[in-house]
C-alpha cells in the first residue's frame, strides 16, 4: 500500500492528483507527503485512483488521512488498510462516503470501528428496531420495550447506533447498491426504528405508562416511506386507556410519554441531535391537545376537517408504539379520507390547493431557482400533481392508494390515469431530483433543499452522479431539464388524459374511461363534465393539422379555464370561436405561438359573457389580445377618422344609410371588446374605461349624426334648412359611461337665416329620428339606447327644441334639479358653432352668479331624500345597491353636484362635468376636506368598477351586487381581484358605510 517517493518524483505527482480530478493538486501531494513522514500508512496507487473517482477526491483524501491514524488508536487499523488493499467492494463504499459527506467522515473519525459496516456482506445485526432498542437497552422482543435508562448516556447510544445504520445504508446508496426509492424507504424505516427506541426511552423516564396505549402515526414522508437523510419526522399520537384506568389519567400519561419521546430523538448531545419530531399535523395543529383518544379523532376528522387534512392522512401508516391501536386507527381514517373526497366542498378545496401551490410559486425567495423542494418544477410539484390525481381518481379506484409518490405514479400509468410516457418522465425527473436531495442533504448531514451556488459544491454534485467530463455544466444542464419536464405537471398529469378520453388518438396509450374524465373536470370546477368532454371531443378528434394544433392547445388551455371563475362558460365560448376561425390560418397559430394570447383568451372567455359576446360576433377581435398597446384605448381622433370614412364611403356609392350605420357599429363593437380585455386584465382604470366608454358612444353617434342627416338630405333633396348639436347628458356628458350605459342626450338646432322654422324643425327631428332608429336597429352588436328623457319638460316636450326655445324656457321655467342636470351636460356632437353658443347660454343656469340660494339647496336635498325612499326597488337590500344605495354612486355625485352649484361662479376648477374632477377642485379650494374627497372618491371608484364588472360577467347591467347566485357573485369578485365574495361584499360596505357618513354631514348638514 505504499510506495517510496523521491524529490525527483514529486512533480509527476502533483500531475498525477491533478490528472486524477484533485483541485488543489500541491495541497493534496502535501498531505501525502506529511503521512509519508509521519507514519508508513499512506495511500498507495490503487487507493489513489479509487480517491480520484470519488466526487471530490480533496475532501475523501483529507476524510481518509484522519480515518487512518484513527482507526489505529483503536486497534482497526490494520485490519482497515487490508480491507482498502485487498477488497475492492468495500474501497469503494468507504471512499465514496468519505468523497460526498464530511460529516460521515467525521463520524468514522469519532467511531472508527464503524468502517466494517461499509465491508464486502457486511451489514448491521438484526433489523433496525431490534438494534435500536438493543442499544437503549430495550428488549425487542417485550410487548412495551424500556430502555434501561433516560440520561445522556442512552441518548449518545441511541445517536451512535442510529448512523452507524446510516452510514452503511450510505456506503449502498453511493455506490449503486440501492435504488433512491429503496433508500427513501429504508430512511423512513429507520425512522420508525428510532421512534421506537425514542418511546422506550420515554417509558423509562415516564412512571405509570402502563397505565396507557400509545401508537405514534408516521405522516409526510416518514409515512409515506420516502424520507431524506436530514428531515424533520411527522407524527400523529393516538392514543386510550387500558382496561380499568381512568382515561384522563391515560392521556396525561400518554401526552407525557409523547413529548419525552419528542424530547429523546431531538436532543442536541455531543453526538448530535437525530431530527426534529414534528406534530403539527395532528388535529388543530399545534393549537389542538397532542394526543387524542381514536374516539376524539374520529369527532375532529368527521366534523371539522378540511380538505387538505385528508390529504395530510394520505400518508399515514403506523410506525412505532402499539401496534394493534395504530392499525385500528389506520382503519378508522381510510374510509372517511375517501366519504370526504366526495364532500360538497371537494371542488373547491382541491382548487383552493392549486391555487395556494400556484401562490406559494409566485412568492419565491430569492434561493427559489436554486430550490429542490419548492421551486419551479421541485419536488413539491411532482408529489402535489399525484396527490391531487389520487384525491380525485382514488375515491372510486382503490388501486390508487398507494402512500409513496413514485408508487402512487405508478398506479397511476397502470390505471390509464397518465400515459406511460407521461409517468416515466416525471418518475425520472423526481428519482434524479431525490437524489440531488440525498447528496446535498449527506455533505453536512444538514436538512436543506438548495443546490449550491459555488464551483466546488457544483462539482461534487455532478461527480457524485457520474457526469463527466465537465460535471458542472453537465448537471446544471439535466437538472433544469427535469426542472422544466415537472413544470409541466399540471398540462402532462392534469389536464392532458382527458383529451385521449374522448379524442380517438390512434396509439396504444392508456386512456382515461368517460367517468373518470368527468370526474377530473369535476374537480377542476367545471359544473357540466359531460358537457366539457363533448366540447373536448369536438375540438380534437380527427387527423387534421387543426385537431393537432387543438390536442397541443386544450392540455394547457383547460388549466386556465380552470382557474377562470366559469370553467364551462370558457371551453365553450372557446369552441365557438374556434368554429367560426378554424379554417381561417393565422388563428390556431397565433394561439399556439403566442401563449400571451391564449393565456388572455381562456381568462376573458371564462370570466365574461360581455366579452365572449363581443368576440363571438367578431372572432377577428382575438388579435388584439397579443399585446399590452394593442388594448390600449384608440385616441378619439383616430376613431372619428375610422368612422367618418366609412360614411362617407357609403354616402359616395350611394349606399342606403343603414349600411353606414352597420358599419359604425361594427368598429363600436371592436372597440368595446378592446375596452372591454383591457378593463379585465387590470390594464385599464376606472377613469381610462370611463372616458374610453364615452369616446366611443361619441364617435358613434357622430357618424349616426352624418349618415342620418345625408339620408334625410336625399330623401328631401335639399341641404338640412337648420344647423344640429347632440348634447350629452349624464353620464354620457360627464364621460363616465359604463357597459350598460344609455346615452343620455339632449337635441339642440337653430334654422339656417331665413329658413323656414317650422320646416327646419320638422327636418331636425326627421334627422333626430332618423339617428335614433339607425343605432337601435337590429344587429349583432350591444345597443346604444338614445335616452332623451333630460330634456325639458322630458317626454312631454319637444325632441328638439331651437337653441332660443331652450333659452326661453331656462330663463321662465327651469327648477333646482334641472340646473342640477345640466351640472353633466357637453356638447359634444354636431355643429361646433352651435355647440359653443349652447354652452354659453346654459353656464350662468348650472353655474348661478353668486351660487344657489338655500331655498334652492333645501329643494335638492328634499329631492335627494325622497329618491332615497322612492326609487330603490321594493324588496332589494339598500346596502347593496351600488347606484342608490347608502354610499353609492347617486351620494357622491350629489355632494360634487351642491358643491358646484354653490361655488362653481367663483371657482374655476369646478366648472366640469367630471365627478372626481369636481371632488379635486373642490379639495384644492378649500371647500371638501382632502380626507373626505379621497373617502368619496374611493367608494365611488369601487361602486362603479363593481357596476362594469356586474355588465362584463353577465352581459346584462345591474346596480345591485349580486347576492342570489354563487357562481355570479364569485366571479364578480375574482374579475375585481378579489379571492371570494365575502372579501368584495365587506370591502363595498366598508368603502359605502365610511362614504355616507360624509354625505350625511357635507350634504345634509349633519354634525
Amino acid at each position: 500500500m505504499t510506495e517510496s517517493r523521491t524529490p525527483e518524483r514529486r512533480s509527476s505527482l502533483a500531475g498525477r492528483l491533478a490528472r486524477l480530478g484533485f483541485t488543489d493538486a500541491a495541497r493534496a501531494e502535501r498531505l501525502l507527503l506529511d503521512a509519508e513522514q509521519g507514519s508508513a500508512a499512506r495511500p498507495g496507487d490503487d487507493l489513489l485512483d479509487a480517491l480520484g473517482g470519488t466526487a471530490d477526491p480533496d475532501l475523501a483524501l483529507d476524510g481518509l488521512l484522519r480515518l487512518l491514524p484513527s482507526a489505529d488508536g483503536k486497534g482497526v487499523g490494520d485490519e482497515l488498510r487490508e480491507a482498502l488493499a485487498g477488497e475492492p467492494g468495500t474501497r469503494e463504499r468507504i471512499i465514496a462516503v468519505l468523497g460526498v459527506s464530511a460529516a460521515l467522515g467525521d463520524q468514522l473519525v469519532r467511531h472508527p470501528e464503524h468502517w466494517r459496516v461499509l465491508r464486502d456482506e457486511e451489514t448491521p445485526d438484526g433489523s433496525p428496531r431490534d438494534d435500536l432498542l438493543a442499544a437503549v437497552g430495550a428488549d425487542p422482543g417485550a410487548g412495551e420495550p424500556v430502555a434501561s435508562g433516560s440520561g445522556r448516556e442512552t441518548l449518545l447510544a441511541l445517536r451512535v447506533a442510529y448512523r452507524r445504520r446510516l452510514l452503511a445504508l450510505a456506503g449502498r446508496d453511493l455506490t449503486g447498491r440501492a435504488d433512491v426509492a429503496d433508500v427513501a424507504a429504508e430512511l423512513a424505516d429507520l425512522a420508525a426504528a428510532a421512534l421506537e427506541a425514542g418511546l422506550a426511552i420515554a417509558r423509562a423516564d415516564v412512571p405509570g405508562h402502563g397505565t396507557c396505549r400509545l401508537a405514534v402515526i408516521g405522516m409526510g414522508k416518514c409515512g409515506g416511506r420516502e424520507l431524506n437523510y436530514v428531515s424533520d419526522v411527522d407524527v400523529i399520537f393516538v392514543a386510550e386507556a387500558r382496561e380499568g384506568e381512568s382515561e384522563d389519567r391515560a392521556l396525561r400519561t400518554a401526552t407525557r410519554l409523547a413529548s419525552a419521546m419528542m424530547r429523546a430523538c431531538s436532543a442536541s448531545t455531543e453526538e448530535g441531535a437525530l431530527w426534529e419530531v414534528d406534530a403539527a399535523l395532528r388535529p388543530e395543529g399545534k393549537a389542538g391537545p397532542l394526543v387524542r383518544t381514536l374516539a376524539s379523532h374520529r369527532a375532529y376528522y368527521e366534523r371539522w376537517a378540511k380538505t387538505w387534512e385528508f390529504q395530510a392522512l394520505l400518508k399515514a401508516r403506523p410506525v412505532a408504539g402499539d401496534a394493534e391501536l395504530g392499525a385500528r386507527y389506520l382503519d378508522m381514517i381510510t374510509p372517511i379520507v375517501w366519504d370526504a373526497a366526495e364532500g360538497e366542498s371537494f371542488v373547491e378545496d382541491v382548487q383552493a390547493m392549486r391555487r395556494r401551490v400556484e401562490a406559494d410559486l409566485n412568492e419565491r425567495t430569492a434561493d427559489s431557482e436554486r430550490q429542490l423542494k419548492l421551486g419551479p418544477g421541485g419536488l413539491r410539484d411532482v408529489e402535489f400533481a399525484v396527490q391531487l390525481l389520487q384525491l380525485v381518481h382514488g375515491r372510486s379506484d382503490e388501486t390508487l392508494r398507494a402512500r409513496a409518490t413514485l408508487d402512487a405514479l405508478d398506479d397511476l400509468s397502470r390505471g390509464g390515469y397518465v400515459g406511460r410516457d407521461d409517468a416515466a418522465a416525471l418518475s425520472s425527473a423526481y428519482r434524479f431530483l431525490r437524489r440531488v436531495e440525498h447528496l446535498v442533504q449527506l455533505h453536512r448531514l444538514r436538512r436543506t433543499h438548495l443546490v449550491p451556488d459555488d464551483e466546488d459544491g457544483l462539482r461534487r454534485l455532478g461527480r457524485a452522479l457520474g457526469l463527466r467530463p465537465d460535471p458542472v455544466r453537465a448537471f446544471t444542464e439535466q437538472w433544469r431539464r427535469h426542472a422544466r419536464e415537472v413544470r409541466r405537471i399540471h398540462e402532462k398529469l392534469f389536464y392532458r388524459p382527458l383529451l385521449l378520453a374522448v379524442a380517438r388518438l390512434p396509439g396504444e396509450e392508456a386512456r382515461l374511461t368517460p367517468a373518470a374524465a368527468g370526474a377530473r373536470l369535476e374537480a377542476l370546477g367545471f359544473a357540466d363534465p359531460a358537457g366539457a368532454l363533448r366540447h373536448i371531443e369536438a375540438l380534437t378528434s380527427g387527423v387534421s393539422r387543426r385537431a393537432a394544433i387543438q390536442r397541443t392547445l386544450l392540455p394547457v388551455m383547460l388549466g386556465w379555464f380552470a382557474d377562470a371563475p366559469d370553467p364551462d362558460a370558457g371551453l365553450l365560448g372557446f369552441r365557438q370561436v374556434s368554429d367560426a376561425l378554424g379554417t381561417t390560418p393565422w388563428y390556431l397559430r397565433l394561439l399556439r405561438d403566442e401563449v400571451t394570447v391564449a393565456e388572455r383568451m381562456a381568462w376573458i372567455l371564462g370570466s365574461s359573457r360581455y366579452a365572449t359576446d363581443l368576440l363571438l360576433r367578431a372572432p377577428e377581435a382575438v388579435a388584439l389580445l397579443g399585446s399590452d398597446s394593442g388594448l390600449a384605448p384608440r385616441p378619439i381622433e383616430a376613431l372619428r377618422t375610422e368612422a367618418q370614412a366609412a360614411v362617407r364611403r357609403y354616402a359616395e356609392g350611394r349606399g342606403p344609410a343603414e349600411e353606414a350605420a352597420a358599419a359604425v357599429r361594427a368598429q363600436r363593437r371592436r372597440e368595446l371588446f378592446r375596452v372591454a380585455v383591457a378593463d379585465l386584465l387590470g390594464l385599464a382604470d376606472v377613469r381610462t374605461v370611463g372616458d374610453a366608454l364615452t369616446g366611443i358612444a361619441t364617435v358613434t353617434v357622430e357618424a349616426a349624426l352624418q349618415a342620418a342627416t345625408g339620408k334625410i338630405e336625399t330623401e328631401t333633396r335639399k341641404p338640412l334648412p337648420t344647423r344640429l348639436a347632440v348634447v350629452a347628458m349624464g353620464r354620457f356628458g360627464g364621460h363616465e359611461l359604463g357597459y350598460g350605459s344609455d346615452a343620455d342626450v339632449m337635441f339642440v338646432h337653430n334654422p339656417e337665416p331665413g329658413a323656414d322654422e317650422r320646416a327646419a324643425g320638422r327636418a331636425a327631428h326627421a334627422v333626430a329620428e332618423e339617428l335614433r332608429r339607425l343605432l337601435s336597429l337590429p344587429a349583432p352588436d350591444p345597443p346604444l339606447v338614445i335616452d332623451p328623457n333630460l330634456r325639458p319638460e322630458g317626454r312631454q316636450g319637444p325632441l328638439v327644441r331651437t337653441l332660443a326655445s331652450y333659452a326661453a324656457y331656462y330663463a321662465r321655467w327651469s327648477e333646482p334639479w334641472e340646473a342640477q342636470a345640466l351640472l353633466r351636460a357637453d356638447p359634444l356632437i354636431g355643429d361646433e358653432g352651435l355647440r359653443d353658443r349652447f354652452r354659453a347660454l346654459i353656464d350662468p343656469v348650472r353655474w348661478p352668479d353668486g351660487g344657489i340660494d338655500d331655498d334652492a339647496v333645501r329643494q335638492i336635498r328634499r329631492l335627494k331624500a325622497r329618491m332615497e325612499s322612492e326609487r330603490l326597488p321594493r324588496g332589494v337590500d339598500r346596502r347593496l345597491h351600488t347606484k342608490l344605495g347608502p354610499g353609492g354612486l347617486a351620494d357622491v355625485e350629489w355632494v360634487a353636484q351642491l358643491l358646484q352649484l354653490q361655488h362653481a361662479h367663483e371657482v374655476p376648477g369646478l366648472r366640469t362635468t367630471r365627478t372626481l374632477d369636481a371632488l379635486d377642485a373642490a379639495v384644492e379650494a378649500r371647500l371638501l376636506d382632502a380626507e373626505d374627497a379621497a373617502v368619496l372618491a374611493e367608494a365611488w371608484c369601487l361602486a362603479t368598477r363593481i357596476r362594469g364588472s356586474i355588465m362584463l360577467v353577465r352581459g346584462r347591467a345591474s346596480d345591485l351586487l349580486p347576492n342570489d347566485h354563487h357562481r355570479e357573485r364569485s366571479a364578480v369578485a375574482r374579475v375585481l381581484g378579489y379571492p371570494a365574495a365575502g372579501d368584495l361584499l365587506e370591502d363595498y360596505r366598508r368603502y359605502a358605510r365610511r362614504a355616507r357618513a360624509v354625505v350625511d354631514r357635507v350634504f345634509y348638514g349633519a354634525d
